[in-house]
């Protein structure tokens, strides 16, 4: 019986988690929320995947000690607690669980919206102070204003219809969103320039990268409406605080809503904090119970899809598909595999032996594949090679920093269509001036789906990518096949397919590749092969 996967979950969260994982024989579940560094160091590399929120620090070192560690999940949206590049390199994929707690988010960043606009807070600490200051707590009107959206993801977009509902006019910002599909979420698409000068509240919603680390700073206060009012829902740092702070000490921001801050929790005297204009929570996005319970069970899912089902979900270092195409997706991206392995064996053992390595790959997806997911396509592919040329675990996540590792080119090509097929999948590989080239399609044989070799280099062929396959040039006039033929069954050696292609540049030669399943093939009798009159090449290839 397989031993089950070890799962951690490093930071309290909803018990949802933990039931979902016990709940499947596959997986044992540990709950040690509260670890130190070094506690998580010293334990780590007993555990298939780590689970954590925003508390526990997924560093470097933590990956590094984690020599099991297939996933690293996050219970909600931001991961800028997790090293990424160091997961990636690894091999190690990171999911986040953004969709649980998208509402319970949107609504926070309104609710400070509001609570700016009416100087809500301020009333009600004034009133328990004894006061009765109404004049000077008057606010801002939401009708017919409008609002600049920074981000038009889940939460960006449900702000966005909530504050329509309100009669507020939405002017977005989103550089990976078109005006067409903006429109349709009644949305006007604007450039920041343009979404600075014209919005009366600004509410951001990106995640904290180094693109967006800043970008409500001091160049874009100076663009702002005066008397602009600005919330942060979302991460800290995303707002420059220093900036913020001389914005609003100028006048030109009249307000500002924070439920985040660069350092949580922020230093004793913060002057944000204790500024006039500015009202705050302590990163309270995402605390209802409701969505504790939300991301705890989405997370804790995916972690059950992936380790019974091989699903990846939400994955933030992969290319990402859809979870309905999952399953059209799978036999392409098993084709592709094997092409770059057949590829990667051409050039290193086969034909071109003196080979330690390629200089460029081109992968060209032509029809369905490229509809489901050509980069997915792409990177299955420069796995196959990878593992060929590798000693090391490849896998999905970490061969495209590998290939960059290395200086090796990935070019990726989507077509419609091509000449002769409707749907296939082709691999270059170029060395020097050498150049190899396969192409495959999938065929619908009764209720399977099965995986076919088209062409390698000049020659057309129609071979099924499986076990052992040995590989021969030869010149082509009677008796090569004949002569292979009795080699092999001199051995006792059975062959379940013969397919031979003739060069379609006319020089004379053939490639017939010998599909032997899961027959081995001794070294002595490749060697003999070799040796046989008018064969030039011959080469085991294993997929």
């Amino acid at each position: 019986m397989t031993a089950p996967h070890r799962v951690l979950i490093a930071d309290k969260m909803s018990s949802r988690a933990a039931e979902i994982l016990a709940a499947s024989p596959a997986i044992e579940v540990d709950v040690r929320a509260g670890l130190t560094a070094g506690d998580l160091e010293a334990v780590i590399a007993d555990y298939d995947a780590l689970l954590v929120r925003s508390r526990t620090q997924v560093t470097a070192a933590v990956i590094e000690a984690g020599t099991r560690l297939k996933l690293v999940g996050r219970a909600g949206i931001g991961v800028d607690n997790i090293d990424i590049p160091a997961a990636s390199r690894r091999g190690i994929i990171v999911e986040n669980a953004p969709s649980g707690n998208s509402v319970t988010t949107a609504e926070h960043a309104l609710c400070l919206l509001m609570s700016l606009a009416r100087n809500i807070p301020q009333a009600t600490a004034s009133l328990k102070a004894g006061k009765w200051e109404k004049s000077k707590l008057s606010g801002h009107e939401l009708f017919e204003k409008t609002l600049g959206v920074v981000g038009l993801g889940n939460i960006g977009r449900i702000v966005a219809d909530r504050a329509r509902g309100l009669g507020m006019k939405i002017v977005g910002y989103d550089p990976y969103i078109g005006r067409e599909a903006a429109a349709r979420l009644g949305i006007e698409l604007a450039t920041l320039d343009e979404l600075f000068a014209r919005a009366d509240f600004i509410t951001v919603h990106t995640p904290l990268t180094d693109e967006t680390r800043g970008l409500l700073g001091a160049d874009a206060f100076a663009k702002v409406k005066p008397g602009v009012l600005v919330v942060n829902a979302a991460r800290g740092g995303i707002v420059d605080e220093d900036a913020l702070l001389a914005a609003l000490e100028s006048g030109k921001v009249g307000g500002a809503a924070l439920d985040v801050f660069s350092s949580e929790p922020p230093p004793e005297g913060h002057p944000l904090i204790a500024h006039p204009a500015v009202i705050c929570t302590p990163h309270l996005g995402a605390s209802t119970g409701e969505a504790q319970d939300k991301v705890a069970a989405e997370i804790a899912e995916q972690v059950v899809a992936f380790f019974t089902r091989n699903e990846i979900i939400n994955a933030l270092n992969i290319a990402p598909v859809a979870a309905d195409l999952g399953p059209q997706l799978a036999p392409w991206l098993d084709l592709s595999k094997r092409l770059g392995s057949l590829i990667a064996q051409l050039a290193r053992g086969g034909f071109d032996s003196d080979r330690n390595f390629i200089d460029e790959l081109s992968v060209e997806i032509i029809g369905e594949p490229g509809q489901l997911g050509a980069t997915a396509c792409t990177n299955a592919a420069l796995v196959g090679l990878l593992q060929i040329f590798l000693e090391g675990p490849v896998n999905e996540v970490n061969a495209p920093l590998i290939a960059e590792d290395r200086s090796l080119s990935v070019t990726e090509v989507k077509r419609k269509k091509d000449r002769d097929l409707a749907s296939a999948i082709a691999v270059t590989a170029r060395f020097g001036d050498t150049v190899h080239v396969v192409k495959g399609s999938l065929y619908h044989v009764a209720d399977r789906v099965e995986p076919r070799v088209l062409q390698v280099d000049d020659f057309v062929v129609e071979a099924t990518p499986r076990g052992h396959i040995l590989a021969v040039l030869n010149e082509d006039r009677p008796g090569v096949i004949g002569r292979v033929g009795t080699l092999l069954g001199e051995r006792e050696i059975n062959v379940s397919s013969l397919h031979v292609g003739q060069d379609r540049k006319g020089r004379g030669t053939a490639l017939a590749l010998w599909c032997l399943g899961d027959e081995a093939i001794p070294a002595d009798l490749v060697d003999a092969v070799r040796a046989a009159a008018m064969v030039s090449r011959a080469h085991v290839i294993s997929l």
